[in-house]
């Protein structure tokens, strides 16, 4: 008992500190995006999807409602995760509802996300609420979404549209991808990368549009 408490106390401790974490991040990701070297119009915003709500992306800014959703979710994630640790602490209950309390708890720091965005900045990009330097950057992979590609038909917006993956170092567990609208604007969004240093992986099938010789270059 005593060092499934303190086992879960870390836990806690380490969601406590993810949140506040993320927070910061956020907030550092509305400041700098005011400096985006795209997108920095509507059509360029809209041609941003963002994977598995399948909407177009939105302006970041401390007054949008989505990022007013993050601080107020956060406040009251922390709140709760005292509470629940305070319980934890003070009772048995930890004993009798184990697979229910570990479903609570990843289901509090889950639900406090914000949603995606990307933008190019001059000396790093914001990606899904997250600043990078270039230097963290590993590459970047570009696949056209034509039929029989795993986003292919899961909405309108998607079919035949580009998917846009960026690779950060030392980041194995992030799923780090958005939709291109059309061919333009990723030729323009890889042209900025592309100047900045980022090396460009394209998978090799005649589908995807890819280049063999490009890929075996960077593998």
């Amino acid at each position: 008992m005593i060092l499934t408490t303190i086992l879960f106390t870390a836990i806690f401790l380490s969601g406590i500190y993810y949140l506040i974490r993320n927070l910061y991040n956020l907030k550092k990701a509305a400041e700098l995006s005011k400096d985006a070297l795209y997108p920095m119009n509507e059509s360029e915003f809209a041609g941003i999807i963002i994977p598995h709500e399948w909407k177009q992306m939105e302006p970041l800014t401390k007054n949008t409602k989505s990022y007013r959703f993050v601080v107020w979710g956060t406040v009251a994630a922390l709140v709760l995760l005292t509470a629940l640790l305070v319980i934890v602490l003070t009772t048995n209950w930890l004993d009798s509802s184990y697979f229910s309390f570990a479903y609570l708890f990843f289901a509090i720091i889950s639900s406090i996300r914000h949603r995606g965005n990307l933008f190019i900045l001059p000396k790093g990009i914001v990606l899904n609420g997250k600043y990078f330097t270039y230097s963290q950057i590993k590459n970047y992979e570009t696949e056209q979404i034509v039929r029989w590609h795993d986003l292919y038909g899961l909405d309108s917006k998607v079919n035949n549209s580009y998917k846009l993956t960026i690779r950060v170092k030392r980041d194995l567990f992030r799923s780090n991808f958005i939709v291109i609208g059309n061919s333009a604007q990723l030729e323009q969004i890889s042209t900025l990368l592309n100047q900045k240093g980022v090396l460009c992986k394209t998978i090799p099938s005649e589908q995807m549009g890819g280049n063999k010789n490009e890929y075996d270059r960077f593998n």
